[in-house]
């Protein structure tokens, strides 16, 4: 593939997705390590295109690492995606950097690419939404998928299915002595939903397909 002209980034993260792999967003080719990590890093990059500011103030990352993280999974597009560079990243909150350390420190695999992904998980986990979410994945299975292979140790203390954001700051507050919950025991909780609750629903770049699908078909 050539070098592709600048990215319209008032478009849909669908046209993303499919610029950056060559493939729809629903047809993600996932079965092996490293198409699921190609997958990942095109779903981060389409659902960041979709929101105002920079790329790296929406993943957390400098301009050295965007860079490097373009050049390592989509080349052919490093023209349109560097369009979306800045000098750097936001300037981050204890908040942020607490979360990547807390992965970091927990990283199953070696590289630079477990190190974009701590950083951009914390970025993308002060975000709104169900993390899977706000990280533009297509379900939660993928978000535990990313956390088994790349932060094993961390992923594995989750042993009740606790909601991702929920346990990373549970697991914070452990550390450093504090009782986050208000009771001993999650099923006496009345917040027991907001920890364990149901976590489907339709992935941003579907939901944003479909919401300028609609204003297509009403104008």
């Amino acid at each position: 593939m050539g070098i592709l002209a600048k990215i319209d980034w008032s478009g849909s993260g669908m046209a993303v997705y499919r610029m950056l792999t060559g493939r729809s967003f629903s047809d993600a080719v996932i079965v092996g390590d490293r198409d699921f990590d190609s997958h990942i890093f095109a779903c981060l990059l389409a659902v960041a295109a979709t929101e105002e500011g920079t790329l790296g103030e929406r993943l957390g990352l400098g301009s050295i690492d965007l860079k490097a993280l373009i050049e390592c999974w989509f080349p052919h597009a490093r023209t349109a995606l560097l369009a979306g560079c800045a000098p750097g990243a936001e300037k981050e909150d204890d908040e942020i950097e607490m979360v990547r350390e807390l992965l970091f420190a927990h990283r199953s695999t070696t590289g630079n690419v477990s190190r974009w992904l701590a950083a951009i998980v914390a970025r993308r986990a002060m975000e709104p939404n169900h993390l899977w979410e706000d990280l533009g994945l297509r379900d939660r299975s993928e978000l535990s998928r990313l956390l088994d292979r790349h932060f094993a140790p961390l992923a594995a203390r989750n042993t009740n299915n606790m909601r991702w954001k929920r346990f990373f700051y549970r697991t914070l507050c452990e550390a450093d002595g504090l009782v986050m919950c208000s009771t001993p025991v999650c099923t006496l909780c009345g917040d027991f939903n907001a920890c364990f609750g149901d976590e489907s629903g339709i992935s941003r770049l579907a939901e944003r397909r479909r919401r300028l699908a609609l204003k297509v078909a009403t104008a």
